[in-house]
């Protein structure tokens, strides 16, 4: 019945896009910004079907291709469409009101005092169909009181996408692609159930489109929406509804807070509600579990904690007697062990997995595990590998008399068992500690606190949250890090506790004990470049550095393809993100181009030890109009254009170190002339986003030779700054005065950036 249900509500949209489709032509035409893609409905497909998505955002008018990552799925691009702006309503009432006037006067010059129909006024002003109902979709969302009209949100693309039947499942990255640019990500999911939209208006009178289960749901949430569904479900069904939201579309940069803030509720037929969940606490988003007592029709709701709502609020409702996974039990093991995985959640096909961890030789700090399911269907878990020793946590250890004897170099997996339980543990060693606990950022919903105490209970050291940059998603960052000295005297005590008292089976920790480690990762900002063929590209990198980890960190590209090269990649070890330059080949690619890159930093006595780290590619999101937040994506693209551009008619002599710069000199920089007859007094340089108190300039002399010169403020500049120089290079003309302009402005002719120079800015002239 669904697929009848389907084909009609598809036939219906293909017509509705048909009708207003644009010439391919007009596509095609040049624009201007770059694309942004806010949204896709619905957000997701399943396995050998195909469907249609609404890709919403702005600036969309000349994509001509969508990429997708992965395999397995055609994307077919099948038009684009804005609705009615203001100003082009206006035009056609106005148009309207004169025809209408025109002939009403014409009538009564023939003393005909009939006024015109609608129908007839439309035909004399040419008004299409198509521009009559623009302007009734106009009138409707302009008398929405709750709509707020949003630029970013307004043009939509149609996509088409075929989903092969052994399509890998999962999330993928989408992108719209122009001639010349490339969007920002927005996430799809390839999913193995049957898929269904919601068909409004549904908040009273709930949808019916679900009428088997597994299903998956599709939804958006308008101003004040509230979405309800209902459903059959027999007696002994361990239910599992599950929604995506902020899975979907992680940050919002316009709206307080910054995420659509999901709950659910579920009823039964009386309408009493007997399951709820929100967002608001561990997980991301809510996630409903009940067994069904009784046969009976029951009802699921799901909207907006603050009944906020627009386009770009999709969901996805996952609902099922499907395996989910609550928590694991140890959350990770050493390597070249072997470690019996307890599993919690519903539907499992086995609550214990027996895993091997992998050999010393291959480590990586996570690997992700696979424990196959009734309907063949492996669900994924990761767990976390170290090198330290490890155990369990023994109960009872929750007072001084039964507490748990553990060494300062080791990892401790246990669990806050009951609400107001802890666990307490003795330390066997003294000296610098530092003492992680990793839960919340594992799915746990412990919120831990960490005390160390001495044998009086005096309080040694404390920390209830503490910070992980590298943990995008989370908003609420609940695990503990405390570092401190414990003396070689006396008994010390590590505490482990709940800050709100709750617990339970899920209350699951890693407590991670051990000497200072400093550690860094990178992210890389921004991850699709769009630029001209032979052009020098800005782009910036983030360190997340651990345990005061203040070493420098040497970049490069891995394996990059001919014409790719790094300049300015060493971030210094005081520093938390270092802006550097992209050099593209002169000849462009057929394809976008995939770049990797890696950081290498000392570590240890002597710098004995080689850290070496990925680069990985991020979106810097918003986050309600103040927060950003680093959000890794698959891949760092490239795309660059067959139009090169104008090259600088000069390079800058590259210095073989570092450049020294002295507060209160000047400093000189060579250049080579890369064209002949330059117009020097006529050439400018600007540092772009210059450290403070530093300026460029072009100086010359009588034989027309030139050079960069730095000008090094005394009282502005600040000594031990490290960094990268990044020079703008322009023209500067200004046109001989007419009669119309007399005093005409200067004109600029901008030749782009300069590769980066690393520079350091001292008090002293360094000795050589």
């Amino acid at each position: 019945m669904r697929e009848g249900v389907n084909l009609i509500r598809n036939i219906g949209s293909i017509l509705a896009f048909v009708a207003i489709a644009i010439p391919a032509n007009v596509l095609a035409q040049r624009g201007e910004k770059d694309p942004h893609v806010a949204y896709a409905f619905p957000a997701g497909c399943q396995q050998g079907e195909s469907c249609y998505i609404v890709v919403g955002g702005q600036y969309l008018r000349e994509a001509e291709e969508a990429h997708l990552s992965g395999e397995g799925v055609e994307v077919e691009f099948v038009r684009w469409y804005r609705p009615m702006t203001q100003g082009e309503y206006n035009n056609l009432r106005m148009t309207l009101s004169d025809v209408r006037d025109a002939l009403i006067e014409d009538r009564a010059a023939l003393g005909n005092t009939t006024p015109p129909t609608e129908e007839e006024v439309l035909k004399a002003a040419g008004i299409t169909d198509e521009q009559r109902r623009e302007m009734e979709i106009f009138l409707q969302r302009d008398r929405d009181p709750k709509r707020q009209p949003n630029e970013q949100l307004v043009e939509e693309v149609t996509l088409k996408l075929t989903v092969a039947r052994d399509a890998p499942l999962g999330k993928r990255e989408l992108r719209m692609l122009t001639e010349t640019s490339m969007s920002n990500p927005i996430w799809l999911h390839i999913g193995k159930w049957p898929e269904v939209r919601e068909a409004e208006p549904n908040d009273v009178q709930p949808d019916d489109v679900i009428d088997q289960l597994p299903i998956v749901v599709n939804g958006q949430i308008m101003p004040g929406d509230t979405d309800t569904f209902s459903f059959f479900a027999r007696k002994g069904t361990r239910l599992v509804i599950q929604a995506a939201a902020r899975e979907v579309i992680p940050y919002l940069a316009d709206a307080v807070p910054g995420w659509f803030q999901a709950i659910m509720a579920l009823t039964d037929s009386s309408g009493k509600e007997v399951s709820y969940s929100d967002s608001f606490h561990y997980r991301q988003d809510p996630v409903i579990y009940y067994e069904v007592p009784r046969d009976d029709r029951y009802t699921v709701l799901i909207r907006d904690s603050l009944y906020r709502g627009r386009e770009d609020f999709v969901y996805r409702l996952t609902l099922g007697e499907l395996p989910f996974v609550t928590s694991v039990f140890p959350l990770g093991a050493r390597v070249d062990s072997e470690v019996t995985v307890e599993l919690e959640g519903w539907n499992l096909a086995s609550d214990t997995l027996q895993v091997k961890m992998l050999p010393r030789r291959h480590y990586r700090p996570v690997q992700w595990y696979e424990a196959p399911q009734y309907d063949g269907t492996p669900i994924r878990f990761p767990m976390q590998i170290d090198r330290l020793p490890e155990l369990l946590d023994q109960e009872p250890n929750n007072d001084l008399s039964s507490c748990q004897e553990v060494k300062t170099r080791m990892i401790i997996n246990g669990r806050i068992d009951y609400p107001g339980d802890r666990d307490i543990f003795r330390l066997d060693g003294f000296g610098r500690l530092v003492a992680e606990v990793h839960a919340r950022r594992h799915g746990s919903p412990l919120d831990s606190v960490l005390t160390i105490t001495d044998a009086q209970g005096n309080e040694i050291a404390y920390n209830d949250d503490h910070e992980d940059k590298s943990q995008s998603f989370l908003t609420h960052h609940a695990d503990s890090h405390l570092e401190v000295v414990i003396p070689s005297k006396g008994d010390y005590y590590l505490h482990v506790n709940d800050a709100q008292s709750k617990g339970g089976k899920d209350f699951i920790y890693r407590l991670d004990l051990r000497a200072p480690e400093p550690d860094y990762e990178l992210r890389v900002v921004p991850s699709s470049i769009i630029a001209r063929a032979g052009s020098i590209v800005p782009i910036t990198v983030f360190a997340l550095r651990t345990d005061d980890f203040s070493e420098d960190i040497e970049l490069s590209l891995v394996d990059p393809p001919n014409g790719f090269h790094l300049d300015g990649g060493i971030i210094p070890g005081e520093v938390d993100r270092l802006r550097m330059t992209l050099a593209v080949p002169t000849t462009p690619p057929d394809a976008p181009v995939i770049l990797e890159m890696e950081g290498r930093a000392r570590r240890g006595k002597g710098n004995s030890t080689i850290l070496t780290r990925p680069g990985v590619p991020a979106e810097h999101m918003m986050q309600a109009f103040i927060w950003y937040h680093l959000v890794p994506v698959e891949n760092w693209n490239v795309i660059i254009s067959g139009k090169p551009r104008t090259m600088p008619p000069f390079a800058i002599v590259t210095p073989d170190r570092r450049l020294d710069l002295i507060r209160g000199k000047e400093a000189i920089l060579n250049v080579r002339p890369l064209v002949k007859n330059i117009a020097t007094r006529e050439m400018r340089v600007e540092i772009d986003d210059p450290p403070k108190g530093v300026t460029a300039e072009i100086i010359t002399d009588h034989t027309n030779k030139f050079a960069v010169k730095l000008n090094v403020d005394a009282e502005e500049s600040e000594p031990g700054v490290r960094g990268n120089l990044i020079f703008n290079v322009y023209r500067e003309t200004t046109p001989p005065p007419t009669e119309n302009d007399p005093n005409p402005r200067p004109r600029r002719t901008d030749y782009g950036l300069l590769p980066a120079i690393p520079f350091e800015l001292s008090q002293h002239q360094a000795t050589r």
